[in-house]
């Protein structure tokens, strides 16, 4: 949505330079193969390169057919394949078996992989077991960096969530970091550089060791500071449900790449239709209106002073096809608000808004519990994600589910979802996201102090209430120590938001958005010990490998990049614009992925049976 930033605001670096240099490099790696070629693309890079080159582009450098990696025979006919492909085993052995299916019919033509954002040994491994590593040439495209908006560049990596965090699997953090040299070299040198999490800090180390070892270049920084954070810092985050404009429309349509397809239902046409958003759409139905009046102000008064043909011919084409495509565009942004208010009134958007809202307080918990296990039973989600972060965020709000619930909803869940769902229970307990609560955990070696020094009735009462206390997650004492709920009974004026809350109808203050402004402000950690404690520590805070550091709010300093691994949610998007407007600086956002709740839980969720 448009945004209106403060007059001193600085401003943002251009970060169309990254598709260039992305598509220059492709358009090379294509031409070291001469002559007609069809190309073969990962399915999930199709969205991105489309971005970067479209199909005329490839055409001109003799790309002469496409397809989609399928992992099935080719039809290809041609002389030459080429496969555009993510560095994964499963692919790199069916590109092995059309190669072994080429030579058991005597047929000979040239094969090459280009391997993106970079190629891994086990890849090579996989060409060498199969006895083709001889037949095929490969290379890397180092696209790390897609900008989707003004603010936002992707790694496209959704996979880096659960290759980290779930499978212990360390193979992007060198992605990363060489995403972050990249940036360093463009637009640093950066200042400073803050972090917490292990992944944050080994993607920091990586990043430091190749800009040691690479070029050195003297230039005015764009950038000033970084942040990085592991997005296990924050999981309560992205289980919240979207109300920003953006976060909805991803978790309704799914934003892909910075667009987003919007089918019949909302083009009020037999055809769907892909939209590019970013922060400077004007959705707004006041502000466009306004534009039409004065569209007409200025069509009466050319009316009155006359018109030649000429100048008809230019008005008509210059300003009447602008006004038609704003209006255009705020149709089916008009459309999508209807489609949106359609599907969440149909799951009874407000009570599922007051339960999370509840789970957050840690208020009526029980309710809460019956709300899940109606969710559960009567399928009111699709497929099964909202079920799920309903439990995760009962998790959060307390030490853990207690031994019956987590009993009754598990069986409850399967019963309804299918025993396929034991690995992903088996996933979110090793996660960390799913927490049940361990016989005796909730007592505290201060209780069975007072218990000795008490009578019986008395170190009951006692018991019940460090009980309850003790069941209390790190996310309640970060929640209190933080901030993070705002006071309940005061108004909350949601079109003059006075703080990071409103992106949660004033319920909630992203925590990964607190501890990045609280950081900055403090220039460090210190006096952060007992948060950092709660969050597991791996923080830190040092100068950027230069050793330049300054001091002076100049425009570089008042620009930030915010680094999220493991993916980033638009409602934490709007949160740093919105901190952004009000200290007169800019975010940058950083991410491997866009992500919400359905995405994150996708990512650990097995189904295969």
């Amino acid at each position: 949505m448009a945004q209106t930033d403060r007059r001193d605001a600085p401003g943002l670096p251009d970060f169309s330079l990254l598709k260039r240099l992305a598509r220059d490099q492709l358009i090379y790696l294509l031409e070291q193969l001469p002559g007609k070629k069809d190309l073969f693309i990962d399915a999930d890079l199709m969205s991105p390169l489309d971005r970067i080159a479209n199909v005329t582009t490839l055409k001109q450098h003799e790309v002469d057919k496409l397809y989609k990696v399928e992992l099935k025979p080719v039809v290809s006919v041609s002389d030459q394949l080429c496969f555009l492909i993510r560095p994964r085993i499963q692919t790199v052995k069916w590109i092995a078996d059309v190669v072994k299916s080429d030579k058991a019919v005597g047929r000979f033509r040239r094969y090459k992989i280009i391997f993106t954002p970079q190629k891994f040994y086990a890849c090579e491994t996989v060409l060498e077991e199969q006895g083709v590593y001889g037949d095929v040439t490969s290379d890397e495209w180092e696209f790390y960096l897609l900008p989707l908006d003004d603010d936002i560049i992707s790694l496209e990596l959704p996979e880096f969530f659960r290759d980290n965090f779930l499978e212990g699997d360390q193979r992007w953090v060198t992605t990363a970091g060489s995403a972050l040299r990249l940036l360093h070299f463009l637009f640093g040198p950066f200042s400073k550089v803050y972090g917490i999490g292990r992944c944050a800090k080994m993607v920091y180390e990586s990043w430091r060791e190749q800009v040691e070892d690479g070029e050195k270049k003297a230039q005015n920084p764009d950038i000033g500071n970084v942040f990085l954070i592991d997005r296990d810092v924050d999981f309560v985050t992205p289980l919240c449900s979207q109300v920003v404009y953006e976060g909805l429309v991803d978790d309704i349509f799914r934003i892909k790449c910075g667009s987003v397809e919007f089918g019949p239902d909302v083009t009020s046409t037999d055809k769907s239709l892909k939209v590019m958003l970013n922060s400077q759409d004007k959705v707004h139905v006041g502000e466009t209106q306004r534009k039409k009046e004065i569209w007409w102000e200025k069509q009466r008064k050319k009316k009155r002073c006359g018109m030649d043909i000429k100048q008809m011919k230019a008005f008509v084409a210059e300003e009447l096809k602008g006004l038609k495509q704003e209006h255009r565009l705020l149709s089916l942004h008009i459309g999508a608000c209807e489609s949106i208010m359609k599907k969440k009134t149909k799951q009874d958007f407000q009570e599922l808004l007051k339960t999370e809202h509840s789970l957050l307080e840690g208020f009526e918990i029980r309710e809460c519990i019956t709300y899940i296990e109606e969710h559960i039973n009567r399928q009111l989600d699709y497929p099964f994600y909202n079920s799920s972060f309903y439990m995760l965020l009962y998790t959060f709000s307390t030490l853990g589910l207690l031994p019956k619930d987590y009993r009754s909803l598990k069986a409850q869940y399967l019963q309804s979802y299918g025993i396929e769902h034991l690995l992903s229970f088996a996933n979110l307990r090793q996660i960390g996201l799913l927490v049940e609560q361990q016989p005796g955990e909730t007592l505290t070696v201060m209780e069975s102090k007072v218990g000795k020094l008490v009578n019986d009735k008395t170190a009951g009462k006692l018991t019940d209430a460090f009980s309850s206390l003790a069941k209390k997650s790190n996310f309640r004492a970060l929640s209190k120590r933080l901030m993070l709920i705002p006071k309940t009974g005061e108004e909350y004026d949601l079109r003059v938001p006075r703080d990071m809350a409103y992106i949660f109808s004033g319920a909630y203050i992203p925590l990964s958005c607190k501890l990045i402004e609280q950081v900055l402000e403090r220039d460090g950690w210190t006096g952060f010990e007992e948060v950092t404690r709660m969050l597991n520590g791996h923080e830190f805070a040092v100068t950027g490998p230069d050793g330049t550091e300054t001091r002076n709010k100049t425009d570089p300093q008042r620009i930030i990049l915010v680094m999220f691994l493991g993916g980033c949610t638009f409602s934490e998007i709007s949160a740093l614009r919105f901190l952004g407007r009000e200290r007169g600086c800019k975010f940058i956002v950083l991410t491997t992925a866009i992500t919400n709740s359905s995405r994150l839980l996708e990512s650990l969720l097995d189904n295969q049976g």
